[in-house]
């Protein structure tokens, strides 16, 4: 068996996909230009906090609720024209998973370079 790194996949997907800053992701928001989304484990976003004005979408749900033919889409809980900026705790999971949303066909997606670490230093507010 062959199996491929999850480094190898990080690095390839990082090597495909838009970073961003924290910086980047605020003036963004701040615009309305962005749907922020935490992919976090609940669990994470209970022990640690979340991002105001972000939306929780599970890693493990995040395919299904953005696809409008799947049962588990959730219609109208993000605009789908704007650019789709991810982040998970470190930037590992949301590199993978903004890759997954490109080969999806979703042309603006972006994920923050540090994750929830570097929001924490940043501007946005923690709740």
């Amino acid at each position: 068996m062959n199996v491929i790194s999850s480094t190898k996949l990080v690095s390839e997907a990082l090597d495909q996909i838009k970073t961003i800053s924290s910086d980047d992701a605020f003036e963004k928001v701040s615009k309305s230009e962005c749907n922020l989304i935490d992919i976090r484990d609940i669990r994470e976003l209970e022990k640690e906090g979340r991002v105001e004005n972000s939306n929780h979408i599970p890693r493990g749900m995040l395919e299904f609720w953005l696809d409008p033919e799947s049962v588990y889409f959730k219609d109208g809980k993000l605009d789908m024209n704007k650019e789709m900026v991810l982040f998970c705790a470190g930037g590992l999971r949301s590199a993978l998973a903004a890759k997954t949303l490109q080969d999806m066909g979703f042309e603006k997606v972006s994920h923050i370079d540090g994750g929830f670490a570097a929001l924490k230093q940043s501007k946005f507010k923690i709740i």
